[in-house]
C-alpha cells in the first residue's frame, strides 16, 4: 500500500520557520550544521569503533554485544528504508516554495522518515547496551543529527521525529532480543579464529 503523505500539512509551517532562521542566522553557524548534517553519522562509527575496543577489555560478551551495534543499525536502516517506500512523501523543499542551505534532492528521493535521524537513534540506543557514556554522548549527537535535517532543509519536523521513533524501536527489539543469545554466542566464537576480536589476548 501506498500512502503518498502530504508532509506539508502536518507541520509545513514549523518547518518554514525553521528554514527561514537557519537563512538569516550567521554564516558560520550554518556552515557547521550543514557539515554536521552531511558528515556527523561518521561519529557514530568512531563510538561503535570505540565501544568494541573497550569491549575487549571486559569479556567476550560484551565484545559480541558491540560488535553488533552496526548490524542492528543496519536493520534500523532497513525499517526506515521500507516505511519510505510504503509512505512515499516528497521531500518539503519540492512541496513547499523555500530556500533551504542542503540542494533539493530529486524526485523520489522521499522524505519520510528520516534515514539519517533513524540511523543516529540506532545507534545510540545500541550503545547505551555497550557503555552508558559512549550512549549518553551518542544519545546528545542524535538529536543534533535529527535537528541539523530540519534546519538544512531536508526533512519535515515529523520526518525526524518518525525516523527516531524508528531507529530507537529498532535497536531496543534486536539488542534486546540479543542480550538472552549473547553469552552462547560469545563462548562460541571465542573457540574459533575469531577470538582475538573478541578478547584481549
Amino acid at each position: 500500500m501506498i500512502i503518498a503523505l502530504d508532509g506539508s500539512s502536518v507541520d509545513g509551517s514549523a518547518y518554514t520557520d525553521v528554514v527561514n532562521l537557519a537563512r538569516h542566522s550567521p554564516v558560520w553557524l550554518d556552515d557547521t550544521v550543514s557539515a554536521w548534517s552531511t558528515y556527523g553519522l561518521a561519529l557514530f562509527a568512531v563510538l561503535m569503533a570505540v565501544g568494541w575496543w573497550h569491549a575487549r577489555r571486559v569479556d567476550a560478551t560484551a565484545s559480541v554485544t558491540a560488535l553488533a551495534v552496526p548490524f542492528v543499525v543496519v536493520v534500523a536502516f532497513g525499517v526506515d528504508a521500507v516505511l519510505k517506500l510504503l509512505v512515499r512523501e516528497d521531500r518539503p523543499c519540492q512541496s513547499l516554495r523555500v530556500t533551504t542551505l542542503e540542494a533539493c534532492p530529486a524526485p523520489g528521493d522521499w522524505s519520510f522518515p528520516s534515514n539519517h535521524a533513524a540511523i543516529a537513534a540506532a545507534a545510540a540506543v545500541a550503545l547505551l547496551f555497550v557503555s552508558r557514556r559512549l550512549g549518553a554522548l551518542a544519545v546528545v549527537a542524535g538529536f543534533a543529527m535529527a535537528v541539523s535535517r530540519v534546519w538544512v532543509g531536508a526533512h519535515y519536523p515529523h520526518d525526524v521525529m518518525a525516523g527516531v521513533v524508528v531507529g530507537a524501536v529498532a535497536a531496543l527489539l534486536v539488542m534486546s532480543a540479543l542480550r538472552r543469545l549473547a553469552e552462547a554466542a560469545a563462548l562460541r566464537l571465542a573457540a574459533t579464529r575469531l577470538r582475538p576480536l573478541l578478547v584481549v589476548s
